[in-house]
């Protein structure tokens, strides 16, 4: 079974920075969209940020500006670069692939089991 895996969450002060990762396992051929969701205690999980197989992006309008993702596909590798960071921010964030194709099947909907961001005042 394909699996993606976080990593980069920490503690961090308000104004601060992390980068998170996320890599795909398995013998991967491809990955397409790909996107970093965060979901905070009591709060539906929402979107941050997307990214298409070619490098295409889309923010969140409360991130824009603030984040940068990114990918490296020879690596099955996203990245999240977040600076500025806000209380607002805590949150877990999980990465989202729609579909990774490996040498044995095509896996749709894949979900990581997320990493925790907390942004201290």
């Amino acid at each position: 079974q394909v699996q993606l895996v976080e990593s980069g969450g920490g503690v961090v002060q308000a104004g601060g920075s992390l980068r998170l990762s996320c890599t795909a396992s398995g013998s991967i051929v491809s990955i397409g969209l790909m996107r970093w969701y965060r979901q905070a205690p009591g709060r539906q999980r929402e979107l941050v940020a997307s990214i298409t197989s070619d490098g295409g992006t889309n923010y969140a309008d409360v991130v824009k500006g603030r984040f940068t993702i990114s990918r490296n596909n020879a690596q099955n590798t996203v990245y999240l670069q977040m600076n500025s960071l806000k209380p607002e921010d805590t949150a877990v964030y999980f990465c989202y692939a729609d579909k990774i194709v490996t040498g044995a099947a095509v896996h749709y909907l894949n979900w990581g089991q997320g990493t925790q961001v907390t942004v201290s005042s």
